[in-house]
């Protein structure tokens, strides 16, 4: 249908507001501005116009003024709203008020934008099942001003106002997770990208097209994998980039690549910037490059590492006498990848043509490297010599100093504990004749008086103990109770003493402090803080503990530092011990569990508690410590210890700990801090809690 000319809208316009034009204030100008809009628009103002007549014609004037720009902005629904409300406002307010909401579009968009808009923190617990329920590999989510991922993280807006309901920005930030998904599984950093645009005279411009170009390839490919969120995609698209994406038939195909997004850069206009929707991300490919090779190194280290036990797991079924095979024979394995309908990619693994049931830990290993580069090189497929069977290889090589202790190392992989595997050595913290406790008695004075008296009133006072048969002096309410019973004729009781009775607290702490590189810093200055709060406190209650901090690098050296021994009093030296404690190297925490849980152990207590003070999962140098591997040492270091009568805790100011800690300690036993500075004071609250 044709639009109205300035002319018939001038017409209408003069019939419908003709007591508040003049010669002065004509409606041509009116009519002149809302010329350009559409036919439906059109109708839409002077339908309004007609009704806000009806009321005050100098507001449907201001609205007929307004109308030009609003409708340029807003649909339909929203200015439905936006007259709502001016007219709202001028049975509130008056005239000049009412005019004024009417002229303030943006003001209104910015307040109904506010009114649906979505936090990060609102959407994170579901869009975090959203994600791992994708296929491909684990994902992390984390806020961030814009969208982008590094291929391991996705970092999405601290909030969405884009849609014109909370249910349509939550459908954006949904759209905006599985977009930054597709990249990862779908190959976009596969290829450098910084090199593909730096030939452009505006690199960041054609990097932009080429991001635009990206989300063309990658929303067809979510389209077939995920049709059901395509389709809610749809209406948000309103069919507007459908035209456009005409000429990139070539991406909707199902074996386009980023090559192909790569190849049509030359034919678009990249002085312009490229455009842009509410759910597109931006492409950040050094910060993708660098965590993409370092996950590639050591999966690679992982893979070969699984491989050699499979190997040797495949030798013991094969021949009755495997003593003598070893993985480093030139055997490897072979695997053919292909990605079914829902885009889960499915492997077929080989050794000698015959088929071999992979565990899932390995083609998680191969999941994820096919994401990176497509398949699996022939080289990643090579098993590990030095990792397929003698476990005590290499132990010779230990340095022999300090007597360092051998601890097994529990193998989820192979089932099986690797004997003597991890060379332990306790060593002294230096001391540090610093004022750092005196400081932070200082620092923390007020705190320090109320800890004190709230763990006096925990210490094994005296109790009173009524109606005893023998006692210390006379219990008054009993004596008179045992008159009126004999008044009325029954027998006197013999439980007319009181006894003063001691309840002992029968328990031993161990604290196990992280001194990991990872703790420098702020970090570290609060669990140090912690310690002598912590202390200053114990000795008031009285209970036995001792603090070991540990740290290490590779199984040979894994390191115990003793700060507090049990049979040691917190003296000036243990305080020099606190203020000295630094941060070492790694994070491997089977080996040192196990270590202070034997220590523990020798402790005559009712209750034993291992508390662990950490700031991250477990963690290691250059090997497969790291990952799953680690987590299921400690977890089952952590098993070892309840078997031996001992309750674990972990308090933890790692943001991510929700992801593996539970399965470590249980559900009900580790916290989060998630302000490191009031890590000093929770640390106290935490442990009067536990030990009541």
């Amino acid at each position: 249908m044709q639009a109205f000319s300035a002319a018939e809208l001038n017409q209408r316009l003069e019939a419908l507001l003709n007591p508040v034009l003049s010669s002065r204030r004509t409606a041509r100008p009116l009519a002149e501005a809302l010329a350009p809009l559409t036919r439906e628009q059109h109708n839409f103002a002077l339908r309004w116009v007609e009704i806000i007549a009806r009321t005050n014609y100098e507001m449907a004037y201001q609205f007929a003024a307004a109308a030009p720009s609003a409708l340029a902005t807003l649909d339909a629904a929203n200015a439905e709203a936006w007259i709502i409300h001016a007219m709202d406002t001028y049975d509130r307010a008056g005239l000049y008020q009412g005019g004024e909401a009417f002229k303030n579009v943006a003001a209104f968009t910015l307040s109904a934008a506010e009114k649906h808009a979505v936090r990060f923190e609102e959407a994170a617990p579901v869009l975090a099942h959203f994600v791992c329920g994708l296929a491909g590999r684990r994902l992390e989510i984390e806020a961030a001003p814009a969208a982008w991922t590094d291929t391991a993280t996705l970092y999405l807006p601290l909030r969405m106002a884009a849609g014109t309901s909370r249910e349509q920005n939550f459908l954006i930030y949904k759209i905006i997770a599985t977009l930054l998904w597709a990249q990862s599984r779908f190959g976009t950093f596969s290829a450098d990208l910084q090199a593909a645009t730096r030939q452009y005279a505006e690199p960041a411009r054609a990097l932009d097209w080429l991001n635009y170009l990206e989300s063309v390839r990658l929303e067809a490919r979510i389209a077939h994998v995920l049709p059901g969120l395509a389709r809610d995609l749809n209406p948000l698209r309103g069919g507007a980039r459908e035209s456009k994406e005409s000429q990139f038939t070539l991406l909707q195909k199902i074996d386009a690549t980023v090559a192909d997004s790569i190849a049509l850069l030359d034919t678009l206009p990249l002085d312009r910037d490229a455009p842009r929707d509410a759910w597109t991300g931006a492409l950040r490919p050094a910060e993708a490059a660098a965590k993409r090779a370092a996950r590639l190194a050591q999966e690679k280290d992982e893979l070969q590492a699984a491989l050699a036990a499979l190997l040797a797991e495949e030798a013991k079924r094969n021949t009755e006498d495997s003593a003598g095979y070893t993985a480093g024979e030139g055997e490897t394995f072979d695997v053919e990848t292909r990605s079914n309908e829902t885009g889960e990619l499915e492997h077929e693994i080989s050794l000698g043509g015959k088929p071999v049931a992979a565990p899932d830990h390995v083609r998680k290993l191969l999941d994820s490297i096919a994401q990176d580069l497509g398949e699996i090189p022939d080289d990643y497929l090579t098993p590990r010599a030095d990792d397929a069977t003698n476990d005590d290889a290499d132990i010779e090589e230990i340095p022999p100093e300090e007597h360092p202790r051998f601890y097994d190392e529990w193998d989820y992989q192979r089932r099986h504990y690797r004997k003597q595997w991890c060379a332990l050595r306790e060593l002294d913290v230096p001391s540090d004749n610093n004022d750092f406790a005196r400081e932070t008695l200082h620092k923390y004075a007020p705190q320090v008086l109320q800890l004190r008296r709230s763990f006096e009133m925990l210490r094994g006072e005296d109790r009173l103990m009524k109606r005893m048969i023998h006692g210390d002096d006379i219990d008054l309410d009993a004596v008179i109770a045992g008159y009126a019973d004999l008044r009325a004729g029954s027998e006197l009781t013999e439980r007319l003493f009181t006894r003063r009775h001691k309840a002992e607290r029968n328990l031993a702490v161990m604290f196990m402090v992280d001194m990991s590189g990872s703790t420098k810093g702020w970090i570290n200055e609060a669990e140090r803080e912690s310690l002598v709060l912590l202390a200053e406190a114990l000795e008031v209650l009285g209970d036995r503990y001792a603090i070991y901090g540990f740290s290490g690098m590779t199984r040979k050296r894994c390191e115990i530092f003793r700060i507090k021994r049990f049979d040691e009093a917190y003296s000036s030296e243990v305080r020099s011990r606190i203020a000295g404690i630094t941060p070492q190297d790694y994070t491997r925490m089977g080996a040192a569990i196990r270590h202070l849980s034997a220590l523990l152990d020798e402790v005559d207590a009712r209750t034993k508690l291992l508390i662990t003070l950490s700031d991250g999962k477990p963690d290691d140098y250059s090997d497969n410590y790291r990952g799953d591997y680690g987590i299921e040492d400690t977890r089952q270091a952590l098993l070892e210890s309840h078997r031996m009568g001992i309750k674990p805790f972990c308090i933890t100011i790692d943001h991510e700990a929700r992801a593996y800690l539970p399965h470590m300690y249980g559900a009900a036993n580790w916290t989060l801090v998630d302000d490191v500075s009031r890590l000093p004071l929770k640390v106290t609250d935490i442990y009067r809690r536990l030990t009541t």
